[in-house]
């Protein structure tokens, strides 16, 4: 395999796969009272992740000075709606903002917070 092949060594591929199976517990619980909150914060996790790279994105547009000021405060004022909503349904499952950082084992955290 050469340098410029995208694909992960085998070993380096169990290597991760191991180190995700170790974080994941032996057995899911799967009771119908946690299966929406697990759900829940999935794709809250997953909408935190996009806004984020939204808001990144915003901001180089901005210092690149691809935007007009309108704009400029259009995106902040639906990027900070966007944030409350997600803060507010996490809320609604018994979720923290912490609970949204899904620790992804040797990859990291999902979000950079």
């Amino acid at each position: 395999m050469s340098e410029s092949d995208p694909k992960l060594p085998e070993h380096r591929f169990n290597d991760a796969a191991a180190g995700v199976q170790a974080n994941l517990p032996e057995r899911i619980d799967c009771r119908p009272d946690n299966v929406e909150q697990g759900l829940a914060k999935l794709v809250l996790s997953l909408i935190e992740l996009l806004r984020q790279l939204l808001e990144r994105q915003a901001i180089r547009r901005m210092e690149g000075g691809s935007l007009t000021d309108q704009q400029v405060e259009e995106m902040g004022e639906a990027l900070m709606k966007l944030e409350a909503k997600v803060h507010e349904l996490a809320d609604n499952f018994g979720l923290t903002p912490a609970d949204l950082n899904l620790d992804l084992g040797p990859l990291g955290h999902l979000l950079n917070k």
